[in-house]
């Protein structure tokens, strides 16, 4: 059984940082395409960060390129979303998501993954 556990959430100021983790286990879970996505109250989950897990290479939402950055611990089974100069717009709800079905490049939409985790609150104060 796929699992996903995200933590690293928390309240900070604007302008402030977290890294946020996802545990990942299961069979083949971190041997694909990894996303992480947010929602917001009143709005629907959008998409953040694809990152293949193989290579460690990523993509970004334009509202958080440049400011955000995922990375990988193999060892760990572990992705990362590091978030810097964080403002009162990046809060939400961050999930990990996992594709483990074959992929052909970034996906961005919420049904292009698998499986979830339970999610981790940020909140961002001016």
């Amino acid at each position: 059984q796929a699992l996903l556990v995200e933590s690293g959430g928390g309240l900070v100021q604007s302008g402030g940082s977290l890294r946020l983790s996802c545990v990942a286990s299961g069979p083949s879970l971190t041997r694909n395409l990894m996303g992480w996505f947010r929602q917001s109250v009143g709005k629907e989950r959008e998409f953040v960060s694809a990152f293949i897990w193989n290579t460690g290479s990523a993509v970004y939402s334009d509202f958080v390129k440049g400011r955000f950055t995922a990375s990988r611990d193999p060892a760990r089974h572990t992705v990362y979303l590091e978030m810097n100069d964080l403002k009162e717009e990046d809060t939400g709800v961050y999930y990990c998501a996992a594709r483990i079905r074959a992929y052909t490049g970034y996906y961005s939409h919420t049904a292009d993954y698998d499986h979830w985790g339970q999610g981790t609150q940020v909140t961002v104060s001016s």
